[in-house]
């Protein structure tokens, strides 16, 4: 079942990815979903809890497939996991080093230093398996406009009308979901249904929960430092007020003499 899941899902990600210009040919997508997120606006934050659990739909549905070949381990200290279960986490994966003392390449459990490997050796490999290579998901937040909306609609709209409320109709093989942008009709099978996971922290493993868990966690990946930015982006317009104000009853002082 696991590997159906991660199937459909990378087929789906990696038409999604690779139709993009045939897409805007066959017409408009519906609108993506108005959904809120912690992290979104110029003082939101990371759902710390939802990353994790975003981490583990990643893993348990979608790292068969897609790899996140920018992203290294140690950085899930940033999100609440204590060195330790970064070890932990990373270890779970097998990294090809070398070479060693040989000359051969070997495999090894990973470390927090390395990234988060990818499932195939390489893309021919991967297109091989599923028609066409799976999309590395690194930076897929940032891929679309309103790239974590459209994540989040695409995984939940499954069998929705059309934007004006018509029924669409899909041939063999492949499912309604009117956010898909090439034609409202997509090879990937619902990827998501409820109790996919369980999830650690006990949380009703929702469909919808884990669209929006898997959504977050996918926008952390790609910009981890986002909070770090938007702080620094704070204190310089804080630096840039003080600065204002200390200008201007410095000249009101100047001309105040002058006259």
């Amino acid at each position: 079942m696991a590997y159906r899941v991660m199937k459909t899902l990378a087929a789906g990600i990696a038409a999604l990815c690779l139709g993009l210009g045939a897409a805007q040919a066959a017409g408009e997508a519906k609108p993506a979903k108005d959904v809120s997120f912690e992290h979104a606006g110029p003082f939101g934050a990371y759902d710390r809890a939802a990353v994790q659990r975003g981490l583990q739909v990643y893993k348990q549905v979608c790292a068969g497939c897609h790899g996140l070949k920018y992203v290294a381990f140690r950085t899930l200290t940033g999100v609440g996991f204590s060195e330790d279960q970064v070890k932990a986490i990373a270890a779970e994966s097998t990294v090809t080093d070398g070479p060693d003392s040989s000359g051969e390449m070997f495999d090894r459990p990973a470390r927090p230093a390395d990234r988060f490997p990818s499932p195939f050796a390489n893309d021919q490999a991967a297109a091989a398996a599923f028609g066409v290579a799976p999309p590395d998901l690194s930076l897929m937040s940032k891929a679309r406009p309103h790239g974590d909306a459209y994540i989040y609609s695409l995984l939940t709209g499954y069998d929705e009308p059309d934007a004006e409320g018509h029924e669409i109709t899909c041939g063999d093989g492949t499912y309604v979901n009117p956010y898909f942008l090439a034609g409202n009709c997509i090879a990937m099978a619902p990827p998501l249904f409820d109790d996919a996971v369980e999830y650690a922290d006990g949380t009703p493993a929702t469909s919808a929960q884990m669209a929006k868990d898997v959504t977050t966690f996918l926008a952390w990946a790609a910009e981890p430092k986002m909070e770090e930015r938007k702080q620094m982006g704070v204190k310089v317009i804080l630096f840039l007020i003080f600065l204002s104000v200390l200008l201007y009853l410095a000249k009101k002082q100047i001309w105040g003499r002058l006259h």
